[in-house]
């Protein structure tokens, strides 16, 4: 894999409609599993991507806020499903649902992380693009990564709230194409 940075050429993969990418985190997000589908989709082999962080298919079009509150509630032990677009190896992109849930073991310790993804409705991508073009927008006129984290997650709770729903309500009024444009 390069060490140069990928940049996107804002050509569009889409996953087949039965198609589920599935992967497998350590504690700090380090790859330990991919499946052909996560492989092909992505463009990098297997041994590119596991050991790897699982942000090396970050797409700089996804909100930081988005992946502060993914994170916030894998460590409450809570499962979380998000609209995500990632970056493949060529600089093409490509829009999942995601379902990310901790491993736990035995004990019931946590002791890692499982993702399966999904192709999302094409109506639900540009209402979450929508709502994630605002966000980014308040990212990027902070000076630093950790201050653009708190101003983008601050938005998207403001949007969310002035809709009068939380994230979680949002995703799934996306994803059953019942729901309410809040962008």
């Amino acid at each position: 894999m390069t060490s140069t940075p990928v940049l996107p050429t804002g050509r569009h993969r889409q996953l087949g409609a039965e198609d589920v990418i599935v992967s497998k985190t350590d504690l700090r997000g380090h790859l330990t599993y991919v499946n052909d589908t996560f492989v092909d989709i992505s463009g990098y082999a297997e041994q590119d991507l596991l050991g790897k962080a699982h942000n090396v298919i970050r797409h700089p079009d996804m909100p930081r806020a988005v992946f502060a509150l993914l994170w916030e509630t894998l460590q409450r032990g809570e499962e979380i499903f998000a609209y995500v677009v990632n970056l493949c190896a060529d600089g093409d992109h490509y829009w999942v649902l995601a379902h990310v849930t901790p491993t736990v073991d035995a004990g019931g310790r946590t002791v890692g992380y499982h993702s399966n993804r999904r192709a999302p409705a094409p109506e639900a991508v540009a209402q979450a693009e929508a709502v994630y073009r605002r966000v980014l927008a308040v990212e990027a006129a902070q000076p630093s990564a950790r201050v653009a984290t708190a101003a983008g997650t601050a938005e998207l709770q403001r949007i969310l709230a002035e809709a009068g729903t939380t994230y979680d309500a949002w995703v799934w009024s996306l994803t059953h194409q019942a729901g309410k444009a809040v962008a």
